[in-house]
């Protein structure tokens, strides 16, 4: 029986970490709950489950952390601000369920060097995916490490095209159900760039040998090549019901809760290499986390201040990455990183990008 702590009970990945553990209520216990503002729906959540311990916000979530006796903390928390648990969770010993990629992206060597070999165990699909394939060989035997993307919804079209397309727009992704900015960080490839950082911090492979493939399938939920010329990859159709479960108990699966592909059905799986001219964020993703220090902290807090423009109508969708490019080539990181640092960094980037969003350069 593994005790479970959740944070971002009610968002995407706190309710159906829900539903795993409701289906299973003789491998997981629910020891505590966090939310951001969902009081009464976490509320419900902890009467269902029989939690006595819960947290609203960030900085309680942090405490609910170091306070309660939990074998697994599930980090669900959206952006930024879920690096005080991240931190809390491996201080205390805890195995992380990381879903929050924005604090190991942010962290960095903050979160690296506080986590013992296999402590963090990855939620993202793709993420998962490449943890799972990598069981398949020795870590000298990998060559690459390849990310699958959907292509989001704007798959195919040029830069110019995309300039004036809408937030409603942005926001119909062809497979996933997330919330309002990774949606549109998936439509922007930004939260691909995230990705290809996390990967590099969670696997110690070098940017050069990670690649980003268009698979609009999304069946396919990442790749590694080996050395041998042999390529692992794990298939199974979107349901991040699959990843969380592997987060919750790591490294053994947990039956039914996602369903096997159709073999018998004839289908199609295509692969297509990135435009980067019309989608420059991976690239930008790679020149941040090659940089280290404060600037992925910056790519991050830019891109949430120009998502915010973009759906406020005050920036079109190319100015969102146009913003975060202007704003890491105007920052200097110095000295140490801290989370003192960290946040002054944040700080100075959402400034600055509000400034250049304002005047329109």
């Amino acid at each position: 029986m593994r005790r479970i702590l959740i944070l971002g009970s009610t968002g995407s990945i706190g309710t159906q970490a829900l539903d795993v553990i409701r289906a299973n209520p003789d491998r997981f216990e629910v020891v505590g709950l966090a939310a951001g503002t969902q009081r009464a729906e976490m509320d419900a959540q902890a009467a269902e489950f029989g939690v006595e311990c819960t947290a609203l916000g960030a900085a309680e979530a942090e405490q609910l952390v170091r306070d309660v006796d939990a074998d697994v903390v599930l980090n669900g928390i959206t952006g930024s601000v879920g690096i005080g648990p991240t931190l809390a969770a491996l201080e205390c010993g805890r195995t992380l369920a990381l879903a929050n990629k924005e604090s190991l992206i942010v962290g960095g060597e903050l979160v690296t060097r506080l986590a013992a070999p296999g402590q963090i165990v990855p939620v993202d699909s793709e993420h998962s995916a490449i943890a799972q394939a990598l069981r398949s060989g020795a870590a000298g035997e990998v060559r690459r490490l390849v990310l699958t993307a959907s292509g989001g919804p704007f798959r195919g079209r040029t830069r110019a095209q995309l300039r004036d397309v809408t937030p409603a727009e942005a926001l119909a992704h062809p497979t996933w159900d997330m919330g309002r900015v990774v949606t549109t960080n998936s439509a922007t490839l930004v939260n691909k760039g995230l990705e290809v950082i996390e990967a590099h911090l969670l696997f110690g492979v070098a940017y050069e040998h990670i690649d980003v493939v268009v698979h609009p399938q999304s069946i396919v939920h990442s790749m590694v090549e080996f050395v041998d010329g042999s390529t692992i990859a794990q298939a199974s159709p979107p349901d991040m019901r699959l990843p969380i479960s592997l987060g919750l108990d790591w490294p053994h699966r947990v039956a039914g809760v996602g369903r096997p592909l159709d073999w018998r059905t004839a289908t199609s799986w295509t692969f297509e290499p990135l435009d980067e001219d019309a989608f420059p964020a991976v690239a930008l993703a790679k020149q941040v986390g090659r940089q280290g220090g404060t600037y992925p902290a910056v790519f991050n807090a830019a891109n949430e201040q120009a998502v915010d423009a973009f759906h406020e109508g005050r920036l079109p969708f190319t100015g969102i990455v146009d913003t975060v490019t202007r704003v890491v080539e105007s920052h200097e990181s110095e000295g140490a990183l801290t989370r003192e640092s960290l946040f002054e960094a944040e700080r100075w980037a959402r400034v600055a990008a509000d400034a250049a969003i304002a005047s329109g350069r």
